[in-house]
């Protein structure tokens, strides 16, 4: 008999009772009174059973208990005592500490003291050494090689570095740098036929003797030198050339960007700040040539007619602006390896001769657009033909007036729009009067003046028909300036924005 299901959590007994009868009630149906019988003296024997080891468990757990007491017991005592033991141990600590402490402190005399007699030892080894170096240097310095003696002077640097307090510090600082400036003036030489040549082994050996010596800048100020002389030897001739001034520009400014490119794949392989240094070349070229680009400006446009002067500025312009976009394609890529400074000042030393101009900009423009309108003529001799010019002047107008907000945002990227106003009101200032002046010949070409109040009336229906053309024309006025006020109201917020996305995009933002 199965008697684990009674330690089931979810014993049914009519789930049990019925499977125990249901085998009997298939086999032999008239057993099932003697096999209940049996199942419940099979039940009670199970119960006597489990009665039994409950009580036999029962009885060993009372016998159990005193020694599991007694344990506990113990235990606590156990505890106690070592809670005892370990505040003893905590006063020796702090016994040992009281004790000891002024034996460390005599220690940490000691061992300062130790440190201050090794610095003393080191000071008076570096004395020595600075005799012996400064004795021997002279030797050094006959034989001519540059790593020796470049050895030799870093050697006594360093011993330098350690007779600060010496009496005579400062003599010996001077007598170093004299020895610096011998080994750089037996080196100038070479360094300038190492950079003449593009020699990458010679450039990394003098940039190791340098930085040893502690000569970088002076190494650097070689190098400017050396390619500054050529690129302004390249200005000079193409000043002496009788090309325009615009392909002069045009010419120097390719030689420019050629040279952006070559020195900065010869500089990666010898100097550690390749794009600072080639981009510092060009800020020095750019301020050494002669005659200077702002020189060459002023030339051009005074040669310039008056009807001449705005466009050859535009020309001059656009060359420099080409040079610009073409350097700032080759920066870009590399701008977080450049110095942001040092290309603000190259940004300035390539715009800088153009905003004088950019600052006359309103008054350029507005003699220019003066000129121009006073080639568009609005009378004829006859009255048909002055009414004609006048319809065919509206496109006229406003198409130089279009022309002028093309040039100022090409010339000042829409910073001079003031000027441009100023400009577009003379233009139609000028307009305007030219357009009333027309109106009153006409009105005399159809003697209106001439007719006396209160007399009769005649048609004159070509009078008439010239008179809705012209006021067709002043509608058309006032239609396109409409158009045009709108066109250059949009202009300006997206010349604003474009400057400012520009400028944020450069890093040339005011934090």
């Amino acid at each position: 008999m199965d008697f684990s299901k009674f330690l089931d959590d979810n014993f049914d007994v009519k789930d049990w009772v019925n499977g125990a009868f249901k085998t009997v009630q298939k086999e032999a149906p008239g057993k099932v009174d003697s096999h209940a019988a049996t199942l419940v003296m099979k039940l009670q024997l199970f119960i006597q059973e489990v009665n039994n080891a409950i009580e036999e468990t029962s009885h060993q757990a009372l016998q159990n208990m005193p020694r599991a007491l007694r344990d506990m017991e113990a235990l606590k005592q156990e505890a106690s005592f070592l809670k005892e033991q370990m505040i003893l141990v905590k006063e020796d600590i702090r016994k040992f500490e009281q004790d000891t402490a002024q034996s460390m402190q005599v220690l940490v005399e000691i061992d300062e003291v130790k440190s201050r007699m090794q610095m003393a030892s080191e000071a008076l080894q570096e004395a020595d050494k600075w005799s012996t170096l400064s004795a021997d240097i002279e030797e050094t310095l006959k034989s001519q090689d540059i790593e020796a003696i470049s050895a030799k002077l870093t050697s006594m640097q360093n011993s330098l570095a350690m007779l600060v307090d010496t009496p005579d510090y400062s003599e010996k600082c001077v007598h170093l740098e004299a020895l610096k400036n011998r080994l750089e003036a037996m080196a100038s030489p070479q360094i300038v036929a190492a950079f003449n040549s593009q020699s990458v082994d010679q450039a990394r050996l003098f940039v190791k003797v340098f930085v040893a010596v502690d000569r970088m800048p002076q190494l650097l100020t070689y190098y400017y030198k050396c390619h500054k002389g050529q690129l302004v030897s390249v200005w000079q001739e193409l000043c002496q050339s009788d090309l325009s001034l615009d392909h002069q520009l045009r010419e120097f400014y390719d030689t420019l960007l050629a040279t952006w490119h070559s020195q900065v794949q010869w500089t990666c392989q010898v100097f550690r700040n390749p794009y600072e240094i080639v981009t510092v070349l060009q800020i020095q070229t750019l301020g050494a040539i002669v005659p200077s680009i702002p020189v060459c400006l002023s030339t051009a446009i005074e040669k310039a007619s008056q009807e001449d002067k705005l466009h050859v500025l535009l020309d001059l312009h656009d060359s420099t602006v080409h040079f610009a976009k073409g350097l700032e394609a080759a920066m870009l890529p590399h701008l977080g390896e450049t110095n942001l400074v040092k290309v603000t000042e190259l940004v300035t030393a390539i715009h800088s001769p153009y905003v004088p101009y950019q600052l006359q900009y309103g008054d350029l423009e507005g003699s220019n657009l003066l000129i121009q309108i006073s080639a568009i003529p609005l009378e004829r001799g006859e009255l048909i033909d002055s009414v004609q010019e006048l319809s065919q002047s509206v496109n006229k107008v406003f198409s130089l007036a279009g022309s002028g907000v093309d040039r100022c945002v090409k010339l000042t990227d829409g910073l001079a729009f003031c000027g441009l106003l100023k400009a577009l009101k003379g233009l139609f200032s000028k307009y305007v009067a030219d357009f009333a002046s027309t109106l009153q010949s006409i009105r005399k070409k159809c003697k209106l003046e001439e007719i006396a109040n209160g007399s009769l009336f005649q048609e004159d229906w070509t009078a008439f028909q010239n008179s809705i053309r012209i006021i067709a024309t002043c509608g058309e006025i006032l239609r396109q300036f409409g158009d045009f006020e709108q066109q250059l109201s949009n202009r300006s917020v997206v010349s604003s924005r474009c400057i400012f996305l520009s400028w944020a995009t450069k890093g040339l933002l005011p934090q």
